[in-house]
């Protein structure tokens, strides 16, 4: 394992590789499933997530480019290789960002500028918290998707490991 802050970013690109994954299985019309109290349906929150991490990446001055939520709905297949992309810059980036430095972006109320830790615990949180909506969803309508929490994380790479009783 890594710094904790870079760990963070690895957790969130398996979560969402992870989730991806169960998404994959589903049929176009269980895509349009949705929830109460959530985002949208199942195809729009991962447009939306994928998209604002492709655009969080660009505000913080990458190269990535802007992955639009407004646009046909791409596939399951495709948001995964965005996501695997996203997910691998982030962490990269965790590795060397700065808790001093600013970047000057622009939003449509205005400019702002706003500190680069800011921006990277926005990714974490919003990953989270649209999982979670996708998890409702799923759960909602009866569709499985298994442990994908922390600890299942740290059980995959091998960091959180049952010992034997005594």
């Amino acid at each position: 394992m890594g710094p904790v802050q870079v760990e963070a970013f690895r957790y969130n690109r398996w979560a969402n590789l992870y989730l991806l994954g169960v998404c994959a299985k589903l049929t176009p019309k269980q895509l349009e499933l949705t929830s109460p109290g959530t985002y949208g349906t199942i195809a729009a929150t991962w447009q939306h997530l994928v998209g604002a991490e492709r655009r969080l990446l660009w505000r913080l001055g990458g190269d990535v480019g802007r992955f639009s939520a407004h646009r046909k709905f791409p596939g399951i297949a495709t948001l995964r290789k965005e996501a695997e992309v996203s997910g691998d810059q982030l962490i990269e980036t965790a590795k060397h960002a700065k808790s001093d430095v600013s970047v000057v972006t622009r939003w449509p109320e205005g400019a702002m500028r706003i500190n680069v830790a800011v921006l990277l615990i926005q990714a974490l949180h919003h990953g989270n918290d649209h999982r979670t909506h996708l998890c409702t969803i799923l759960g909602h309508h009866g569709i499985p998707y298994d442990e994908m929490d922390v600890w299942a994380y740290g059980a995959s790479i091998g960091a959180a490991v049952q010992l034997p009783k005594s």
